[in-house]
C-alpha cells in the first residue's frame, strides 16, 4: 500500500512564524486528498515537505512504511518517488509533448519509454499528441501532461499543486473530472492543495481543513460540510447560516422558531438547556408562508446564478442577516415580507 502519514509536522522561519505546528494527516492507499486552507495556513509548506523540498524541524512523513522525513533523517526529492503537477503545468518548453511525459522515465529502454509514454497520453485523453510543442496545447492540455508526465514513473504519491487555478472556469470542470478519472485508473495516491472548497468538497475523497498549521478537520467531503466540527470550518467549507440558540431534549430554540438537532450534536450532552451556535446551511432554509412557530423577515437582495440564487433576509432579533439558497425561479424581490420555514437537523456549537 503506498498510504501517506504525516506526524507531529512542525516547521518555523523563525521565532515568530510558526508555519505547521504539530500537525497530522493520515491518507489511504488509492485516496486523493484535499488540503484546503487560507492563504497563508501552511498548505504550500506542507507540500514542499512531503516533496522533500524543504526539512522539517520536528515530525515524520512516510509513505507506505518509507520513512521520508523525521529527525536525523531527509531523503531528497528525486529518491522519494513523487509525482508533481505544479501551477501551469511546467512543461519542458523545448521538449515534444513525448518528450515531457518520458522525462521521468530513467533506466528503461527506448521501447519501454515509448509504450509507457503513449499509454500515459491515451490515459489523459491526448493519444496522438506526442510530436507536438507545449506551447501549441491549450492551457488544460498542459495540465493533462503535467499529470501523464507525474504518473509515468509509476509514483507512490502525486502532489497537485493548486494544479487548476489558470484555468477559466468552464475548463477547470472538466480537467478536474479528467485528472479524477486518471488518478482512480491507476489507483495513484494524491494530495491535492488547493484554496477552492468547490474544487475540494467535489473533488477529493478526503477534505483536510488547515487552520494555523494544524489540520482542524479532516472526514469525506459530505461529513466536512454536514458536520464540521465549529463554526470557523463550517464557514469555510461553504456558505452557513449561524444562529444563536438554546437547546435541550435535541431542540435548539433560535430566531427562526425551534430546530431540531442532529444526534451527533446531541450525543454526550449534559442534561438541561445549554446555550450555543446553531448552524443551518442555507438549502435547509426555505421561502413561503411562515408557520405558527416560524419567523418572518425582509428580503434585502437577490443574487440569481441560474441554477439556483440566493436571498438574504434580515430577520428581527437577528444581528446578522440570513442567506437562503433557492431551486428554480425566485418568487421575491427586495423589500418584499417573507416567512422562513426550516427543514433538516441542525449542529449545535457550545
Amino acid at each position: 500500500m503506498t498510504d501517506l502519514r504525516i506526524a507531529a509536522l512542525s516547521k518555523s522561519y523563525g521565532p515568530d512564524s510558526t508555519v505547521l505546528d504539530g500537525l497530522d494527516l493520515t491518507v489511504p492507499g488509492g485516496a486523493l486528498a484535499a488540503v484546503l486552507g487560507p492563504s497563508g495556513c501552511g498548505k504550500t509548506t506542507l507540500l514542499r515537505i512531503i516533496a522533500g523540498f524543504l526539512r522539517a524541524d520536528a515530525g515524520t512523513v512516510t509513505i507506505g512504511g518509507r520513512t521520508l522525513s523525521a529527525p536525523g533523517v531527509h531523503l531528497p526529492p528525486e529518491r522519494r518517488r513523487i509525482g508533481i503537477v505544479p501551477q501551469e503545468g511546467a512543461l519542458f518548453p523545448h521538449l515534444s509533448v513525448a518528450g515531457n511525459v518520458a522525462f521521468g522515465l530513467r533506466g528503461t529502454d527506448s521501447s519501454g519509454r515509448r509504450r509507457r509514454t503513449e499509454e500515459m497520453l491515451d490515459l489523459v485523453g491526448l493519444a496522438g499528441y506526442g510530436d507536438r510543442m507545449p506551447h501549441e496545447l491549450s492551457g488544460g492540455q498542459q495540465q493533462r501532461i503535467a499529470l501523464a508526465r507525474a504518473l509515468a514513473p509509476e509514483p507512490a504519491l502525486v502532489l497537485l499543486d493548486e494544479p487548476f487555478n489558470a484555468l477559466d472556469s468552464a475548463l477547470r470542470s472538466g480537467v478536474r473530472t479528467d485528472v479524477r478519472a486518471a488518478l482512480r485508473t491507476t489507483g495513484a495516491t494524491a494530495v491535492l492543495v488547493t484554496h477552492d472548497q468547490q474544487e475540494a468538497l467535489s473533488t477529493a475523497d478526503l477534505v483536510a481543513v488547515v487552520r494555523n498549521g494544524r489540520i482542524a478537520q479532516c472526514g469525506t467531503p459530505q461529513e466536512v460540510y454536514r458536520h464540521p466540527t465549529d463554526p470557523w470550518v463550517a464557514g469555510f467549507v461553504g456558505d452557513a447560516v449561524l444562529l444563536p440558540g438554546t437547546a435541550e431534549n435535541g431542540t435548539a430554540t433560535t430566531a427562526l422558531g425551534p430546530v431540531p438537532l442532529a444526534a451527533p450534536a446531541e450525543s454526550g450532552a449534559p442534561a438541561g438547556p445549554r446555550d450555543g451556535t446553531v448552524l443551518l446551511r442555507p438549502e435547509q432554509l426555505q421561502l413561503g408562508e411562515a408557520t405558527p412557530s416560524g419567523a418572518r423577515g425582509t428580503v434585502t437582495e437577490v443574487c440569481y446564478y441560474g441554477h439556483d440564487a440566493m436571498v438574504t433576509v434580515e430577520v428581527g432579533g437577528l444581528d446578522e442577516p440570513v442567506f437562503i439558497r433557492v431551486a428554480g425561479p425566485v418568487a421575491v424581490r427586495p423589500g418584499q415580507q417573507t416567512g422562513i420555514r426550516v427543514t433538516g437537523a441542525a449542529t449545535l456549537h457550545p
